[in-house]
């Protein structure tokens, strides 16, 4: 497994790569959910290339980038189990050298949800995910469904800027009680990890009420609102029951809806997702 830090040395390891060439972007600190993809990029792509960096770009002031979980050691040690060829591991300076001043700003799909929570975010994704994509030139690159406005974000901008890369997604991994796999699950103690399970509680719920005939969409809210506003240390930011493609709220569900949420475990906050669908 090649390791490299410069866009330099990712580009000569580039040159080098046999056939097709998968890409797995990452914050670090792996988990399944990364591990899952990675292992998808192996069974479909000649070559497979992984990257860490935590994008300072895409958290705000207030946020947690400085705190954010960091085991590079681990990460590569994974990474090579699992057949990884090359590791791309730029700094910040790498990435975002003295004088930067050029973003690419998603449309509207990226303005909701996430968006409106952390209006910063999916301009520094977008942007990042491009430099990336000019650096590592993949055919092909794998996204978790569980952040599924970022999946969809990307699918967008490679599409509109005639970018001839394919977005494979991923499913969500689950813990074995439901709790979505997350780097940020590292901050929870264990209190805070027993009330995190009423994100795929409330979840569930939204299945169940769809799966009996209930369309309406203030309801199924309804439902989810009240299985979180039951658990104390739990405080929700949003529960959406979006259309699947544009993200604008469903009064009533007459195709595919996305179902999210985010909420603040303590001062945790974890976001999880199903689609509901025919």
């Amino acid at each position: 497994m090649k390791v490299v830090e410069s866009i330099a040395a990712m580009r000569e390891a580039r040159a080098s790569a046999a056939g097709t060439v998968g890409f797995v972007p990452t914050m670090g600190y792996l988990h399944e959910g990364h591990l899952s993809l990675v292992r998808m990029a192996r069974e479909e792509c000649d070559t497979v290339a992984a990257s860490i960096f935590v994008n300072p770009t895409q958290f705000a002031p207030h946020e947690d980038l400085d705190t954010y979980p960091r085991d590079e050691a681990r990460d590569l040690e994974l990474l090579e189990r699992e057949g990884t060829d090359i590791v791309f591991m730029p700094r910040p300076e790498e990435i975002y050298p003295a004088g930067f001043d050029t973003y690419v700003v998603p449309g509207d799909v990226a303005t909701r949800l996430e968006g409106a929570s952390r209006p910063q975010f999916f301009r520094g994704v977008a942007t990042v995910v491009t430099k990336l994509f000019n650096i590592v030139r993949p055919q092909r690159a794998y996204f978790g469904r569980k952040d599924a406005q970022q999946l969809l974000v990307v699918q967008r901008m490679v599409r509109d800027l005639d970018m001839d890369i394919e977005i494979v997604p991923g499913r969500t991994v689950r813990e074995p009680d439901g709790l979505a796999m997350s780097s940020r699950n590292a901050y929870l103690d264990a209190g805070q990890r027993r009330a995190a399970l009423v994100l795929h509680k409330s979840l569930e719920r939204a299945a169940e009420m769809w799966s009996g005939g209930e369309r309406d969409g203030a309801a199924i809210r309804s439902a989810m609102n009240e299985i979180i506003a039951a658990e104390p240390l739990a405080r929700i930011d949003y529960v959406s029951i979006a259309d699947a493609a544009t993200l604008a709220e469903l009064d009533r569900i007459e195709g595919a809806a996305l179902v999210s949420l985010a909420v603040f475990v303590g001062k945790v906050r974890l976001i999880d997702n199903i689609t509901l669908a025919d």
